[in-house]
């Protein structure tokens, strides 16, 4: 055989790894269903049955309007969240079926078969961020940002749905079931909570209040919220993606090391 034929071609085998996982998803779109309907649940929980509540406590003292701008960020934030949660769950099937193991003996760009289910992840998060935002601005939110405000929030959305894909990969490596899979991802689903999502840090106690300002989701969510109602945010744009960085490098090294570390 010659040397020609056994060149590997990574940017070919991604785009079939990348068809692969697009022809799953669209076999069992019921975990896509799943993934949206629990942010759309939660927003229409905290806008229909909270706002008015949550929304007196806001500094601008507004209602359920006001809160429906205040808590979409948190939100959206939240659809990445758990669309990775999704990409844990299919590395773990994929890892403890064999498939990855038949892969290994195949004549394919190693990086390939990580890379497929992170560009496939980051095409179903933006779908789920589409309808999820579609659903938000049903129930009230009204962003205010021009076009220079949304590419800026679209292209944190791409860094924070990146580095949380990548970490998600590495999740679902080291998960020795599907159900472990799913269940690992969780703290970036609750994480918001703790943060600037729902309600403003101020009104946190001492303790609570100091985690919340300090942990990574709150920079993201005050410089999305910023972009998308046209506000200044200050320095959290960078320490947000700084927090993207990290974590993306983060996520790849350590999905790597496991790939190569399975392989040997």
């Amino acid at each position: 055989m010659s040397t020609a034929a056994l060149t590997f071609h990574p940017l070919r085998d991604s785009v079939t790894m990348l068809r692969r996982n697009l022809k799953r998803m669209l076999r069992y779109p019921s975990m896509t269903v799943m993934l949206v309907g629990m942010p759309v649940v939660f927003l229409l929980l905290f806008v229909y049955v909270l706002g008015g509540t949550l929304g007196a406590g806001l500094a601008s003292g507004g209602g359920r309007a006001e809160y429906a701008n205040y808590v979409a960020p948190a939100i959206i934030l939240m659809t990445v969240a758990a669309t990775v949660q999704g990409t844990a769950i299919s590395i773990a099937m994929d890892m403890t079926e064999g498939i990855v193991a038949r892969f290994r003996t195949m004549h394919i760009a190693r990086v390939s078969v990580l890379t497929g289910h992170v560009l496939g992840s980051m095409i179903q998060a933006a779908i789920s961020l589409a309808v999820v935002i579609g659903v938000a601005l049903l129930v009230g939110f009204r962003p205010t940002a021009g076009p220079a405000g949304w590419l800026g929030a679209v292209g944190l959305l791409a860094a924070v749905t990146f580095a949380l894909v990548w970490l998600a990969v590495a999740l679902g490596q080291v998960s020795e079931s599907v159900e472990t899979a799913s269940n690992l991802p969780m703290p970036l689903i609750l994480l918001p909570f703790l943060g600037s999502g729902f309600v403003p840090t101020d009104s946190m106690p001492a303790g609570l209040r100091w985690f919340a300002e300090y942990q990574p989701f709150t920079p993201i969510i005050e410089s999305l919220r910023g972009l998308l109602m046209a506000e200044p945010i200050g320095s959290d744009g960078w320490v947000a993606l700084g927090w993207c960085a990290a974590v993306a490098l983060g996520g790849y090294l350590w999905s790597r090391r496991l790939f190569n570390r399975e392989s040997r």
